[in-house]
């Protein structure tokens, strides 16, 4: 019976797990030693403000593995030798397979900040980081602030999860409005009016230069390229992710920043695959960047893999791009493209609530007016609206004037699609 060995169990290679299990009867094993079984990832905050335990973020009852014959095996890999198609693990076991995944996720991003390895500084991506930050920062007496670097997703997860428990943060990013590498600027500009509402002390343009120690090598202040000193108990890494994949590195698997593979998830390897985070495109798709760390990006990946490893070769073909996120409580969508700066040829419509909590921007082509992509900013929209009106090419005239057919908000939601008609008319008339 042919043996697939997946390294990994978060979302990609569970994915892949239950979806080859639909399709045969082939040996399934999975390794992982972050934790026994899979959980959430994007939950771990909830347990540490409280909304959940644990144990909750498990989707999957604990004898679903055993009744779906997965095997789990709680371990670290050591070593992958792709000659013998073996897998050598902490313990000393080998595991033999006849094809492997590679779904070894992501870790926090370093720069080569001094005291960056010091107690009380770390990231918020395993559960062993969750496990770590119940140490370092469990209440505001035993940490008097905190002090979070980068302006991405994680970074602003943080900042919720400290501010849940009444910690002081400041919060350094490079950029001048929160993420506006990714968002433009107007969106960038009221999530980070929303963060300060919160009571956080966001601050823009800044970065750390490094992190002081006390007398027993536990962080006590960072200093900032500015020269300020910040007293901190905590130091939270947030300045992206990056493939974990150091223990490939005397491999023959090719490696650049993330492990290599083709549009089948092929790596250089015959019978070694990698998908999720680790696994970074030869031939990126449309405009997709070669590294997805998006939680969607792991789950499509994983089911297109089922169906190559069980004879059915697929290519990964993700479709239109889309993510969703939460900013405190203003929820974001993304459907298509939407870039911080219109890109030649296009153009931004923006649009904004009074209440400063509510807003969209729409991307389109100039010459054609086809739509391009709509950020949504505490506006719930259906995906697979916006997914037809992007297959099909409509107009930003068309999306516009429907706007309210994509919204799935609740019954008694104040609908501010006719004020966005309005200001979209205004504006074309004025550009006219």
């Amino acid at each position: 019976m042919e043996h697939i060995v997946i390294i990994g169990n978060g979302i990609a290679g569970v994915t892949a797990a239950r979806h080859i299990r639909k399709l045969s009867d082939k040996r399934i094993t999975i390794i992982s030693a972050e934790s026994e079984f899979f959980f959430s990832r994007t939950a771990l905050m909830y347990v540490y403000m409280g909304h959940m335990k644990f144990e909750h973020t498990q989707p999957y009852e604990n004898d679903f593995w055993a009744k779906n014959r997965i095997e789990l095996v709680h371990d670290y890999v050591h070593t992958v030798e792709t000659d013998a198609k073996k897998v050598h693990l902490n313990s000393g076991r080998d595991i033999m397979y006849d094809k492997l995944i590679l779904a070894t996720g992501s870790i926090s991003n370093k720069f080569g900040w001094p005291g960056q390895d010091l107690e009380g500084v770390q990231g918020l991506v395993s559960r062993q980081d969750l496990e770590q930050l119940e140490i370092s920062a469990p209440n505001n007496k035993v940490c008097k602030r905190a002090v979070i670097i980068g302006g991405g997703l994680i970074g602003v997860e943080l900042a919720e999860m400290m501010a849940s428990r009444q910690i002081p943060v400041t919060f350094l990013i490079r950029e001048k409005g929160f993420w506006s590498g990714v968002l433009p600027m107007p969106n960038a500009e009221m999530i980070s009016r929303h963060v300060r509402s919160h009571h956080i002390d966001l601050r823009e343009e800044e970065e750390m230069a490094q992190i002081i120690a006390d007398d027993s090598g536990k962080v006590k202040s960072i200093i900032t390229k500015k020269g300020d000193v910040i007293p901190c108990d905590f130091v939270g890494i947030c300045a992206g992710v990056r493939p974990r994949i150091e223990f490939l590195e005397n491999s023959s698997i090719e490696l650049q920043r993330g492990i290599m593979v083709d549009r089948y998830l092929e790596t250089s390897v015959k019978d070694v695959y990698a998908i999720g985070d680790c696994a970074q495109q030869r031939e990126p798709v449309g405009e997709r960047k070669p590294i997805e760390a998006v939680w969607y990006t792991g789950r499509m990946m994983g089911e297109a893999l089922a169906q190559t490893i069980c004879g059915n070769p697929t290519k990964w073909n993700p479709g239109h791009w889309f993510n969703s996120a939460k900013f405190f409580d203003i929820e974001y969508q993304t459907y298509g493209w939407v870039w911080s700066n219109p890109k030649e040829g296009h153009d931004h419509f923006h649009w904004q609530h009074a209440d400063d909590k509510r807003a969209v921007t729409i991307e389109y082509d100039l010459a054609t007016r086809k739509f391009i992509g709509i950020n949504t900013f505490g506006i719930r929209m259906k995906h697979e609206v916006f997914d037809v009106w992007l297959s099909n090419s409509k107009t930003v005239d068309h999306v516009v004037e429907n706007l309210d057919k994509a919204c799935f908000n609740p019954e008694f939601f104040e609908k501010p699609f006719k004020k966005i008609k309005q200001a979209f008319t205004t504006i074309q008339q004025i550009k006219a």
